[in-house]
């Protein structure tokens, strides 16, 4: 029987399917789901080592740089967060120290809890080098940056001598030499006006050589300025005798508002000729540096009358040299004395004294002064009576 081509055709069909569809051999391999095609291969570019080098070498360097980041952070945060330290504290940081040193100094003493974050924050601020040796006071909670801030800038504990107006260069020297933050010796006492009585500041480590050169490098910057604004007319004739004059009326008065009109006094007196005759010399010719050491205010008779190059009592015009170091305003008072006609003063009991202009009022001023002083002697001896009364009972 002849077949129509479409049944040939479908026949084919069949044929195709039968071919793409295997017979099953049983009903569960009939209802077995086909299986899934295969991925596409993969490109030859993907599997080049080449790409997997750069793909690893990137990977790394991403999580590096975010590593780095992190570290930054917190050594930042670190850096500038409130230190360990519960109250001030003092440390020494030795000249010639170098960074590390300083770091592990600041760590063993609990003022930073980390050497390491310390070096490099330090580093990063490019401060390596300028850190300052010094004696540090650093206080409460002080963070690493301010630490550094400190010892960059040299804000070091700084030290005070106070030299008082009037003292002699030996009196100088002692303190100088009793300061124990101050290192090395003093060879030589310096020449008596030498230097300038005032309150000077250093940082430990400072030689008393180098503070006692500060003094004579101030004296001279001093005289210098007020001679150069001294009055016309005065009868000292260099810097140096102005200074001899200023330390006379240093020894004479402490009182600020006297000094001018006492410098006044010798003034008058070098013009007309007349002799200073001034207490304070006698003492300085006797006991030279040690003259202020104690009081001696009281001028004996044998002490009047001995022989003194510094007695302006026997002695024209001025002594050889000064009697002290005097201050400042003492010099300026001389620069630029009081315009009186004043030629005398004594005490007068309270810490002053009264002035005059002729002998007879001298007079009466100094017999009253020796009234003040006999009556102040008889009160401290009544006063001096019960208390050695009781102390024999």
């Amino acid at each position: 029987m002849n077949e129509t081509p479409t049944d040939e055709s479908d026949r084919a069909k069949d044929g195709e399917t039968a071919a793409f569809r295997p017979n099953p051999k049983s009903p569960r391999e009939a209802i077995q789901p086909e299986p899934a095609p295969q991925p596409p291969a993969r490109s030859r570019h993907v599997r080049n080592p080449f790409v997997i080098v750069i793909n690893a070498i990137l990977s790394i360097a991403v999580l590096t740089v975010i590593a780095v980041g992190g570290l930054l952070y917190w050594g930042k945060a670190e850096f500038e967060a409130p230190g360990p330290l519960a109250a001030e504290k003092t440390v020494i940081i030795s000249s010639g120290s170098g960074l590390q040193a300083i770091a592990d100094t600041l760590e063993n003493q609990g003022v930073i809890d980390n050497a390491y974050v310390f070096l490099a924050g330090v580093r990063a601020y490019k401060n390596a080098g300028k850190l300052k040796a010094g004696e540090y006071a650093f206080a409460a909670g002080s963070s690493m940056h301010q630490i550094m801030e400190d010892l960059v800038g040299g804000k070091a504990v700084y030290h005070t001598v106070t030299v008082p107006e009037g003292w002699t260069s030996a009196q100088v020297v002692a303190r100088v030499r009793e300061h124990p933050v101050l290192t090395g010796t003093i060879d030589e006492i310096p020449p008596e006006g030498a230097l300038l009585p005032e309150t000077y500041t250093f940082t430990r480590g400072t030689t008393r050589a180098q503070l006692v050169q500060q003094m004579r490098d101030a004296q001279t910057k001093a005289v210098a300025d007020i001679w150069a604004r001294r009055t016309d007319g005065l009868p000292v004739e260099t810097p140096e005798e102005l200074v001899i004059l200023a330390s006379i009326v240093e020894k004479e008065t402490a009182r600020a508002d006297e000094r001018t009109r006492v410098a006044g006094v010798f003034v008058n007196r070098l013009n007309k000729g007349m002799r200073l005759q001034s207490d304070p010399t006698i003492v300085y010719g006797l006991f030279g540096g040690e003259a202020w050491s104690q009081d001696r205010s009281a001028i004996t008779r044998s002490q009047l009358d001995a022989r003194n190059p510094y007695n302006t009592y026997q002695i024209d015009r001025l002594p050889p040299g000064p009697i002290g170091n005097p201050g400042r305003a003492a010099m300026e008072a001389v620069a630029n004395p009081s315009r009186t006609k004043d030629l005398y003063f004594v005490a007068d009991g309270t810490g002053g004294h009264v002035f005059a202009e002729t002998y007879e009022q001298h007079q009466r001023n100094v017999v009253r002064w020796r009234q003040i002083e006999r009556e102040r002697r008889e009160r401290e001896a009544q006063q001096a009576a019960p208390a050695a009364a009781g102390s024999g009972g």
